[in-house]
Order: structure tokens, then sequence, then C-alpha cells
């Protein structure tokens, strides 16, 4: 296994990637501008609740959730401005099409991922941290602790969002004290090393490829 897929598979991660997903599942934006931090808190805890009451969902049924991608997940996050991120330098010398295989396949690459952590969601609560952000900022963190069932330890979520006109947009998520975009952008940039751009679009397909026929043997 290559060092690109050996990030955020441990259970502990998963069930913190899958907050990240169930941030944006269940509701459209308000017609109104809200702050990044309002953003957060209201949608949070009724899309948990929506999750632990879907038995599809929380069985990591892969269709269901490229759909919820599709409609609920992306009018919140920039995957290209993350992906472009992760990237990095090597961002510049990737043509058009190229841009558009790293951003779909990475997007998949994380709902495959999010299809292992929704599975780990129980009864988790989400508490959130002062914030430390200025009303005229147009990037801000908003912190947050996933506190764990029976007392365990709660676990650091963060999350990273810009101001695109007047709406708010996720582009990195800190999970306990790393961020996903950093930790991509090593293994991104050791693909490309290798490979070029090309050998990481490979890798990138390859991989989902075989997270594809997994899940497929797993419905037989």
């Amino acid at each position: 296994m290559t060092s690109i897929f050996r990030v955020f598979l441990t259970r502990r991660l998963f069930a913190l990637l899958a907050c990240l997903l169930a941030l944006n599942l269940a509701h459209a934006q308000s017609a109104e501008p809200q702050s990044p931090e309002a953003l957060v808190r209201t949608i949070s805890q009724g899309v948990l609740d929506s999750i632990k009451a879907d038995k599809d969902i929380r069985a990591g049924n892969i269709s269901r959730i490229n759909a919820l991608v599709e409609t609920r997940i992306l009018p919140h996050v920039d995957f290209t401005r993350m992906t472009s991120s992760a990237v990095g330098r090597h961002w510049n010398s990737a043509n058009a099409d190229q841009r558009s295989k790293i951003v779909a396949e990475f997007r998949q690459l994380l709902v495959y991922t999010y299809a292992g952590a929704l599975s780990e969601v129980k009864d988790q609560v989400i508490r959130f941290r002062p914030s430390r952000n200025a009303p005229e900022d147009t990037e801000v963190e908003v912190r947050s602790q996933v506190m764990q069932p029976r007392g365990g330890e709660p676990l650091q979520l963060d999350y990273r969002l810009v101001k695109e006109g007047a709406t708010w947009k996720i582009i990195d998520v800190n999970v306990l004290g790393v961020w996903l975009v950093e930790t991509y952008r090593a293994s991104f940039n050791a693909e490309v090393n290798k490979g070029g751009i090309d050998g990481l679009i490979k890798t990138l397909t390859d991989k989902n490829a075989s997270l594809a026929r997994a899940a497929a043997r797993s419905k037989a």
C-alpha cells in the first residue's frame, strides 16, 4: 500500500471523518447569509440525527452516499480548491483535463473513505469551542470536539472555511491536529515525483476501482 492511502485508516479517524460528511448531508444553505460558526452549528446536529436514523448510510451504501455527495456536499465544499491545495505546486503543471480528473478521483476517494466512516457514527455529540474569528475575516476556522459515548476522550475536529461571495465553503478539515490537505499534499507530491501528473491520476483511479470492487463484493 502506497503512502497516499495510509491516510485516515483507523477506526477513530473514520468516525471523525464521518462528522465532516455529516456536516453537509441533509440541509440546503440558508437563503440568508450565515456566519461560518452558525452554519456549522445549525447543520451538524440535525444531520447527525439523520445519519443515525438511516441504516443504508450507516452500512456504507456507496450509491446512496454518492447521490448525497452530489446533492448535499458539493454546495458546501470547494473541492477544486481543496484538490489544488493538496496537489500543491504541481497543480500549475497540470492541464485542464488532468485537473478535472484529479478533482473527480480525489472526491471519489473521499467518498469511499466516508462510506467506511459513516458506519462508525453512534452516539457522538459535537461541541464547539470559542471562536477566534473576526467579523471581517474571509478565511476562518471553526473549532469543535467530538464527544465520545461512555466518557471517551474528546476528539479534535476543526474546519477551515473561505468566504466566496456571500457564502462560506469548506476547504480543509483538521483531524486530531492534522490537516487533511497537508497530509495528502505530501502523498500526492511523492506520487507526482514518481510518475508525473498522469501517474497520480492512475494511482487514484486504480485505488478507487479497487474500492468499488470491494464495495460490490460486500453487497454480494
